[in-house]
């Protein structure tokens, strides 16, 4: 009888998910050849198949060898390396559907075969196409592609882990161009992008918003008005601690301003009677900051048969007899006379200080510090949805939105590289709650989540997910892993340290792509978040090749070793290694600073101005541009002579 050739060995032991299979003795571990094809055997990554009757179990190799093999084995042979541990993953029918799970087990002598391309392709090629995307191909058959189930890798969460120079970026900006294509015009994904990598990387689908965007004619300006922040996230950004009291009262002029600007510009959905602290209705910031500058230090007239209240306030005057009355709008407080408390009778009772105060005096000389910061304009100053001291403004919150997850392009690039550190992790907390919140309430409508769902792709996470973390930008990551996929809200967490991250965030990642990992602990991290056995599967981390991933989870059908298909070399993130030394005959070699070139007097006072500009974007003066204007374009994805991106 002739020997099937994918036939490789036998099983030997059953232990829940893990199987133990010994290699017959006419298996040749290495390379293997079957109908013209190569196949490598005895490889940990690689599938094998025992069938059942009609069904077929397949399984991922995990160990190889001597340490394989049973306890009783190893003490009957010395070199008992004929063996294979493999992690039972799921099954399929005889030409049917393959499915994640098993509903029976092998037992002693079952036969266990090589996986075949005709395999993997029955397996990946299963169900409908429209619900798998393409993100490259098998490490192990280049002819086959890696194909994920986008709905599954969409509202199940995932994450992109692996270690800096992995090729992690590119591998978000390869991910991102598959769930773009046009094959999925109405794709609604949101970049949170700290560094400010994406934008050349998926300019031809992509609207960019930064703070500085003046800059850049192809991006638009970043706003976040203020008054959409709850009331939590403003005190701590506007004043810092309070306490109590101060709570209180600052709330409390809040509600009131928030009403009067709807008696002035009524909002629809919106009534004065029910509007809380937490309703994003606009205010006037400036106008809060000035009545409890007033409230805090305001003096006036000493009357002892009168109300203080009634009294004039006790203002100084100019040159021009005129009072100091101050302006809300340009952060000027109005000046009074100081309170004496010292001297004799007389001379005390002139003046007295404005009762009730709060000993807000310090939050207020700090919060007048943030409106006056043009860092911070963004925030406070956010152009057309900024109100004027009645509380009205020219756009509502609808447009803000449409501008964010509506447009034309469907991903939405937020560059928060020009926002300060300071606050970044509280803006970060602010931009998802806000959109969450506003998903969530709409559900059910034609622009809400479970019509049209939202991917939020979460850049540098372990920045503001670490283990421990309560402040925002960590509360709403965690509301929308626990409660996202019901209201079609999906987040792509990317980050470098994984250990670094809240096991809980990680954990509810439906699917990983595990990128190269040479730490232990991060290694350990991603194994205890994945659903799969597959701990002798991830030992490999450490040796993945540069644009390779392990992709586990729900959104394919098997743990795969996959090499992500890039983007085109003119579409990858801004975040390649630096050239130390470069060859003489590499195109472009003569603009290079590589360390083997000879190097030029340079001008170090561009270094300077950029930095002042807090900007990294540069061109040359404006003669230069109007003597090189063929050569200058500020279209997105060309390259410009006189600007480095």
């Amino acid at each position: 009888m002739r020997r099937d050739p994918t036939f490789i060995g036998t099983v030997q032991d059953v232990y829940g998910a893990t199987v133990t299979v010994e290699l017959s003795n006419e298996t040749i571990t290495g390379l293997s050849f079957v109908h013209g094809e190569g196949y490598r055997i005895g490889q940990v990554g690689s599938f094998v198949r025992i069938p059942l009757g009609f069904v077929d179990l397949y399984g991922v190799v995990s160990q190889v060898g001597a340490g394989a093999a049973p306890e009783r084995e190893q003490e009957q042979k010395t070199y008992g390396n004929r063996w294979l541990k493999v992690q039972i993953v799921g099954e399929g029918q005889r030409g049917g559907h393959f499915q994640r799970g098993v509903s029976q087990h092998p037992t002693i002598d079952d036969r266990v075969y090589i996986v075949t391309e005709a395999d993997l392709i029955a397996i990946y090629g299963a169900g409908d196409p429209q619900d798998f995307v393409s993100v490259g191909h098998l490490a192990s058959a280049e002819s086959i592609p890696a194909l994920v189930n986008i709905n599954k890798l969409v509202t199940r969460h995932s994450a992109v882990v692996g270690t800096t120079g992995a090729g992690k970026s590119t591998t978000v900006a390869g991910l991102l161009n598959a769930l773009s294509a046009p094959d999925y015009p109405s794709a609604r994904i949101i970049v949170l992008d700290i560094h400010g990598e994406y934008a050349t990387a998926l300019s031809d689908r992509a609207s960019v918003f930064r703070v500085d965007a003046e800059s850049r004619k192809y991006q638009k300006s970043l706003y976040l008005p203020f008054w959409a922040l709850s009331f939590e996230e403003l005190t701590r950004l506007a004043f810092g601690n309070l306490n109590d009291q101060q709570t209180a009262a600052v709330a409390d002029i809040i509600v009131q301003l928030k009403k009067e600007s709807v008696s002035q510009q009524p909002r629809d959905g919106v009534e004065a009677s029910r509007i809380t602290v937490d309703t994003p209705v606009p205010f006037c910031l400036h106008k809060l900051w000035f009545e409890l500058h007033q409230r805090e230090h305001k003096t006036v007239m000493a009357n002892p048969g009168g109300s203080q209240e009634e009294l004039e306030p006790a203002y100084v005057f100019d040159e021009n007899k005129q009072p100091l009355l101050g302006d809300a709008m340009s952060v000027t407080p109005p000046t009074y006379k100081t309170v004496k408390t010292s001297g004799s009778a007389a001379e005390r009772i002139n003046w007295s200080q404005s009762p009730s105060p709060l000993g807000l005096r310090q939050q207020l000389a700090g919060l007048a510090s943030k409106l006056r910061d043009p860092r911070m304009a963004f925030l406070f100053y956010p152009g057309d949805w900024l109100p004027n001291i009645d509380g009205q403004t020219k756009q509502d919150l609808d447009t803000l939105l449409e501008d964010w997850i509506g447009g034309d392009q469907p991903i939405s690039i937020l560059d928060l590289s020009g926002i300060p550190s300071s606050v970044l992790n509280d803006l970060i907390g602010a931009l998802l709650r806000i959109l969450y919140d506003a998903i969530f309430w709409a559900r059910n409508l034609p622009e809400g989540g479970r019509l049209r769902p939202l991917l939020m792709v979460l850049e540098e996470a372990h920045v503001y997910l670490a283990k421990g973390n309560s402040d925002s930008a960590a509360a709403a990551v965690r509301r929308i892993a626990k409660e996202g996929r019901k209201y079609g809200v999906g987040m792509m967490i990317v980050s470098q340290r994984p250990s670094e991250i809240d096991p809980t965030i990680l954990s509810q990642c439906g699917t990983i792509f595990a990128m190269r990992l040479a730490n232990d602990t991060d290694r350990g991290h991603v194994t205890g978040a994945t659903s799969d056995n597959l701990k002798g599967l991830f030992e490999m981390l450490p040796i993945l090749r540069t644009g390779e991933a392990i992709i586990v989870g729900e959104a394919v059908s098997l743990p795969v070793r996959t090499l992500i298909t890039p983007p085109p070399s003119g579409r990858r993130p801004d975040s390649y290694d630096p050239n130390v030394v470069v060859r003489k005959n590499e195109e472009g070699y003569g603009d290079a600073g590589a360390w083997n070139l000879p190097r030029d007097p340079k001008d170090y006072s561009a270094m300077i101005r950029q930095w002042r500009k807090q900007s990294p974007h540069y061109q040359h003066d404006k003669t230069v541009q109007k003597e090189n204007t063929e050569n200058f374009t500020d279209e997105p994805g060309e390259k410009n002579e006189h600007e480095y991106d």
